[in-house]
């Protein structure tokens, strides 16, 4: 059964940021844990960590200390929508957040979006307000692991360090 979900969390950004990271709507364990990725599986910190040469981020504190200082913004492509748990294929009345506004406070010159469904709502939501085009990258739910081992999902997202 779906639950109408309206997003939680505020976007991390600052004046620095230089991309935007965009996921669909945050999991039931994420607006849980009051923080985006939280689910003990999903790999992004791990892979983003590792990337930037930096220490896995623990608490949402280090988790926002180390998107500033790698110029990452990081927020949703959905203000709210119809979803059932963290399944981003029963999404339902969508409604975007606001990116558009969101770029015309920074210096983000770069939008990639985290999975299919992300990706497909950007274009179709988003993409004519802000004028600028996502980047796709694989998600990194556990869900997709089969599909994107780990060394094959950590070289996908090497291309954030040719925009920070």
């Amino acid at each position: 059964m779906s639950e109408l979900v309206v997003h939680p969390l505020r976007p991390v950004f600052d004046e620095n940021s230089r991309i935007l990271v965009l996921g669909t709507m945050p999991s039931p364990k994420s607006r849980a844990y009051g923080f985006y990725y939280s689910h003990p599986q999903n790999r992004f910190w791990r892979v983003v960590s590792e990337l930037y040469g930096s220490p896995l981020p623990r608490t949402n504190e280090e988790k926002t200390a180390f998107l500033l200082k790698n110029r990452i913004a990081l927020w949703d492509v959905l203000k709210s929508c119809r979803i059932r748990g963290a399944d981003d294929a029963s999404i339902r009345d969508p409604v975007p957040n606001d990116i558009a506004g969101l770029l015309a406070k920074t210096g983000i010159r770069t939008v990639f979006t985290t999975g299919t469904k992300a990706a497909a709502l950007y274009r179709r939501l988003c993409r004519e307000t802000t004028g600028v085009d996502a980047v796709p990258l694989p998600s990194t739910s556990p869900a997709n692991c089969r599909r994107y081992p780990y060394e094959k999902l950590l070289d996908a997202y090497r291309i954030l360090r040719d925009y920070t």
